[in-house]
């Protein structure tokens, strides 16, 4: 019988993978995607210190009073939109991209474009 790998254990070794190239740090922060089935999160991190510097997420009151669903592409580009005028008030205008081991696709990609759209630069 042939054993298959989670689709979860699946994309956390990719995210591993995808770590050993990808770090953040205070000059160009790491801006980390994470897609749940409910809800979409983003941070743009400095690795160099560990510290959050800015976080945006569905789970939030006011940007889940915003959205009718908070588990479809829109509500991803709306966290798009609002990580991006969070950073540029931060002054963070160029961030590295982590897909947290995601395909490129769908809410991940829709996020990486409203982010683009609102002024970040990656």
């Amino acid at each position: 019988m042939i054993s298959k790998k989670s689709s979860s254990e699946v994309r956390r070794k990719k995210h591993r993978r995808l770590r050993n190239h990808l770090s953040g740090t205070s000059a160009r922060p790491r801006l980390a995607v994470f897609r749940s089935n409910n809800h979409m999160y983003a941070q743009i991190i400095d690795d160099t210190v560990g510290n959050t510097l800015v976080a945006a997420s569905t789970v939030e009151k006011e940007i889940a009073a915003e959205l009718e669903f908070t588990n479809n592409v829109e509500a991803a580009a709306y966290v798009g939109t609002v990580i991006a005028k969070r950073a540029l008030e931060k002054g963070i205008t160029t961030v590295v991209f982590d897909r947290g081991g995601f395909i490129y696709q769908g809410k991940v990609k829709a996020l990486a474009d409203a982010a683009r759209e609102a002024g970040l630069e990656f």
